[in-house]
């Protein structure tokens, strides 16, 4: 990282990156849970769950992108294993073994609400102290705020479809 952009930080680096690394870890470990939910989805609008699943597992592709490039920036070294993602992830990973899209939906909403909470410190921690961060932070947490509204959307169509509530 550029000596300049060094001291625009202003929390403790080495927290950010463990904190960073945290976030990636589960941006893998939720596309992997995406990708994989949109391959074997079955039941009521499986082809609409399945195509919502995929393009979330893109956008997780490039949060992963995002924070990879950010960690590098600030100096820091990213998990290159995947072992590692489980040893600090705080999302983790749900396996879907029930491939019902009720039952995936429900995983997966439940992924991206603790997403809002990851990236809702990180915006909390990096506000007034690194822009860049911050800034990456509040892009993803958008993200993620719009993809639990939209499987809860689905989730409610399909028990509308079903004659439910």
């Amino acid at each position: 990282m550029g000596t300049k952009g060094r001291e625009i930080v202003g929390t403790d680096v080495g927290g950010l990156i463990k904190k960073l690394n945290k976030a990636l870890a589960d941006e893998w470990l939720a596309y992997y849970q995406y990708w994989v939910g949109a391959i074997i989805a079955k039941g009521p609008a499986r082809s609409n769950v399945a195509a919502e699943l995929l393009e979330h597992a893109d956008d997780e592709l490039r949060h992963a992108g995002l924070l990879a490039e950010r960690i590098v920036q600030l100096g820091g070294d990213i998990l290159l294993s995947p072992k590692d993602w489980y040893e600090v992830t705080t999302c983790g990973y749900e396996v879907p073994s029930d491939p019902h899209v009720e039952v995936l939906l429900e995983q997966n909403i439940k992924g991206e609400q603790c997403a809002i909470g990851v990236y809702q410190g990180l915006t909390e921690l990096t506000q007034g102290k690194d822009p860049i961060t911050y800034a990456m932070a509040l892009e993803i947490l958008s993200d993620e705020v719009e993809h639990e509204e939209d499987l809860q959307a689905i989730a409610e169509d399909i028990q509308l479809m079903k004659g439910g509530k």
